[in-house]
């Protein structure tokens, strides 16, 4: 959830996230050190749609319709290879980008009062942020570093919808993609 402005997060704030626990060795360093969401207890992910709608939106109809949503769609492989960077921010680049913008837009399409960053950027870029608010000699620093770490690859198995107590963030409800399994015919 990179966010370059100086606002803080809120109590009731959600968001939809792609945990990336492979990236944990890789950024969990920096991430603490250099990304606020990581302190207020985020994992290493990439944001599908943040903010979300406010925690007391989120119905038995809600989490009901993000499954029938989610549910039908393959979990997929990323490959993390090279990092980039908006002003202030330095993320790493997931490959293929084009399923995590797919599933931005299929939960923005179906809750247009929920644009991603809050319509405050346009397109969608996925991204995993490592650091942010920083110099830009300090993300010259972390990029090198980076460097002898990458790439490492990861399997996205689920999108977590995940709730800012006014403290941290926790886990409110995880949403299972299909593995190639899932599809099998059942045995007679």
């Amino acid at each position: 959830m990179a966010d370059t402005n100086d606002s803080t997060f809120r109590a009731g704030q959600t968001a939809l996230i792609v945990r990336i626990p492979e990236a944990e060795p890789v950024v969990g360093e920096w991430r603490d050190r250099l990304d606020h969401s990581a302190r207020a207890g985020v994992p290493a992910h990439v944001s599908v749609l943040y903010p979300f709608l406010d925690e007391s939106r989120i119905t038995p109809s809600t989490l009901a319709a993000l499954a029938a949503l989610l549910h039908p769609l393959r979990a997929f492989d990323l490959r993390f290879e090279r990092t980039g960077r908006f002003p202030g921010v330095l993320y790493l680049a997931p490959e293929p980008g084009d399923p995590l913008k797919h599933l931005t837009l299929a939960v923005a399409g179906r809750w247009p009062e929920a644009p991603p960053y809050g319509g405050r950027y346009p397109g969608v870029v996925p991204h995993l942020t490592v650091a942010q608010r920083a110099q830009e000699a300090t993300l010259d620093a972390v990029e090198t570093d980076l460097r002898d770490r990458l790439p490492f690859t990861a399997r996205v198995r689920s999108v977590d919808l995940v709730a800012f107590d006014g403290t941290a963030w926790r886990e409110h409800t995880s949403f299972a993609l299909r593995e190639p399994q899932d599809e099998r015919e059942p045995e007679k």
